[in-house]
């Protein structure tokens, strides 16, 4: 079997994007600019529905984030990607968990849709021009548990066990792989 350059730039490019996507939902998790401003083009725009406009005021809505969702995680499912040259269009499942405190109690809210992306690939570098947000179903699951107490009435050993989307463990893991 022989293996062309333009099968492998081809191969390249699909694994390039699904990086960017893969950074992007970290760093939305981890309120964290540098990873969200790696995966967007500065003049790209994101219509999520509730939030419509240019890259830096996306960044300036998302990265600090509502003091009442102390907790996100973004999964990412299948990604249909289609690269045509120096452009690409992708759609990549999404669900959404976020933690939203309500004053009396928080609760677990997951939403599940899909990102519609165009990309571009400019000096050797793939990054989104445009996100658009479509929105599936959505699911209130009621009261969070109270972590304090660990997990299934097991208390947990340390403090770094619980998920939050800013300082948590992983945060500090990739500050030493930085350092």
């Amino acid at each position: 079997m022989t293996i062309s350059a333009d099968d492998l730039s081809f191969v390249l490019d699909r694994e390039q994007i699904r990086d960017v996507l893969a950074r992007l939902a970290r760093g939305e998790d981890r309120r964290d600019a540098d990873l969200i401003s790696g995966a967007y083009w500065p003049d790209a725009t994101d219509d999520h529905g509730i939030f419509r406009g240019t890259f830096k005021e996306y960044l300036a809505w998302v990265v600090p984030g509502a003091p009442s969702i102390p907790v996100t995680l973004h999964t990412l499912g299948q990604t249909l990607i289609d690269v045509t040259g120096d452009t690409a269009v992708a759609e990549t499942h999404v669900t959404s968990y976020h933690r939203i405190d309500f004053g009396e109690q928080e609760h677990d809210v997951v939403i599940g849709g899909r990102y519609v992306d165009r990309l571009e690939k400019r000096d050797g570098q793939w990054r989104i021009a445009h996100r658009t947000m479509l929105y599936d179903w959505f699911r209130d699951f009621g009261q969070s548990v109270d972590w304090s107490q660990g997990v299934m009435g097991t208390p947990f050993l340390a403090d770094h066990y619980v998920g939050s989307a800013n300082g948590d463990h992983s945060v500090t893991l990739f500050q030493q792989k930085s350092d």
